[in-house]
């Protein structure tokens, strides 16, 4: 049988998702804020812990993506590439390190949601949406003063938007997510009352990356209750800055940091 994700054949071919390395494009839109850090610590599993400085930082990322394995055939069948993203990421410390760990995030497309899966992203189905730019016509260039908007819904609810307007290039697009991740990847047992199936602290990060001139900008951002989302329970406090940047990217696996650290419902 082969392929790497179910559904498994003889041939491969229906694999929801091909093997890595995974080659990323896309429009980053980044909102940093600081939010009460007792809210971030009540996310952070064991044995993770908060990290020492800023640990109240969020960022909340919109994504517009467009994505392909090694042979890059995906580029020419839109549809198996393009998709967007919305994630909540804040930092954390494992053994005097920090990482970055995304908490929440909402993707269009099930290939996304199957890659997350692998990856250890908790990974849900939404709806995102970004202004995109265009050197033509009444779409924002990247320039002083282009105004962005961004927004995420799931299950009928809008739960977030943001306003963007760029500033000035800028040295780098933020400090929340510039970090390798830490995530866990984690399966339930079919078992009932088993301990996990699969539970395994990672780390990973790009394999490769290059990325264009970053923008500084000011952002406006709201969040919204929602009845089974829990993004409004990271609150907006203080704003530290936003950001645009068109980035290329290559994932390609990552490393076991810990095994077994979740703790039973």
């Amino acid at each position: 049988m082969r392929g790497f994700f179910p559904p498994r054949t003889g041939t491969g071919r229906s694999a929801l998702i091909p093997p890595p390395p995974w080659y990323y494009s896309g429009d980053l839109l980044t909102i940093e804020y600081r939010t009460d850090p007792d809210r971030v610590a009540a996310l952070l599993p064991e044995p993770l812990r908060l990290a020492d400085t800023d640990p109240a930082a969020v960022a909340l990322i919109w994504a517009d993506w467009q994505s392909c394995s090694e042979s890059r055939e995906e580029l020419l069948d839109p549809v198996r590439s393009q998709y967007k993203e919305c994630f909540a990421v804040v930092r954390c410390s494992y053994r005097g390190r920090v990482y970055s760990r995304c908490v929440y995030i909402w993707v269009d497309k099930d290939f996304a949601v199957a890659r997350g899966i692998h990856q250890g992203y908790p990974k849900k189905l939404g709806s995102v949406h970004l202004t995109r730019p265009h050197p033509y016509g009444p779409a924002p260039r990247i320039e002083a003063g282009a105004r962005f908007g961004a927004t995420l819904a799931a299950g009928d609810r809008r739960l977030a938007e943001a306003v963007v307007t760029l500033r000035e290039p800028a040295d780098d697009n933020g400090f929340v997510n510039a970090h390798p991740m830490a995530h866990h990847r984690w399966l339930p047992s079919i078992e009932p009352g088993r301990g996990p199936a699969l539970d395994e602290l990672v780390s990973s990060g790009a394999a490769s990356f290059e990325g264009g001139t970053p923008w500084a900008a000011d952002a406006e951002l709201r969040l919204f209750d929602a009845p089974t989302e829990e993004l409004a329970d990271l609150p907006v406090g203080e704003l530290i800055g936003a950001y645009y940047r068109q980035v290329g990217v290559c994932w390609n696996g990552g490393t076991v940091l810990d095994r077994g650290t979740s703790a039973a419902d």
